[in-house]
């Protein structure tokens, strides 16, 4: 099938054509799982119309308020992150409930790295991402702007 005129050609995106912008998203009262795949999204790109799936065509986001993130029914006792170190023995275990109060920032980067894909392109893509637990965060030099997920 012949194209009529190189407007009808899907684009395929260089590095150097990629426009990126900053945004801040408050996790306020987010439930989430929701607050995550929204913000995976942006990061992948995948709301623009020139998305490319092998380049990093994504936005940088930047959440505030992290430790202030719902969960729904019981996760807040039952939910349990787990990590390896590769040695014998080497599980460790923590509870939602302990952990957003250590390290409320490692809840959203979980999430948020498991909605992305699982390979070097994932890992730049999340690079992309920078969660704060308070109100502040040391990124205005980039002017971000408001983002209102639902």
């Amino acid at each position: 099938m012949e194209l009529l005129s190189k407007i009808h050609k899907t684009p395929s995106l260089k590095k150097e054509e990629i426009l990126k912008q900053w945004f801040v998203v408050d996790a306020t009262d987010k439930t989430l799982g929701r607050l995550a795949s929204q913000v995976a999204t942006r990061l992948r790109g995948k709301h623009k119309p020139t998305f490319t799936p092998n380049q990093d065509c994504g936005d940088n986001i930047i959440i505030i308020n992290a430790s202030k993130v719902a969960v729904t029914g019981r996760k807040s006792e039952q939910k349990i992150y787990y990590h390896h170190s590769r040695y014998p023995g080497g599980m460790t275990a923590i509870a939602f409930h302990k952990l957003i109060q250590e390290n409320p920032e490692r809840i959203i980067t979980e999430a948020v790295k498991g909605m992305l894909p699982k390979s070097k392109l994932g890992d730049q893509m999340l690079r992309n991402c920078r969660v704060f637990a308070g109100a502040e965060h040391n990124l205005s030099a980039q002017k971000p702007l408001k983002l209102e997920l639902k």
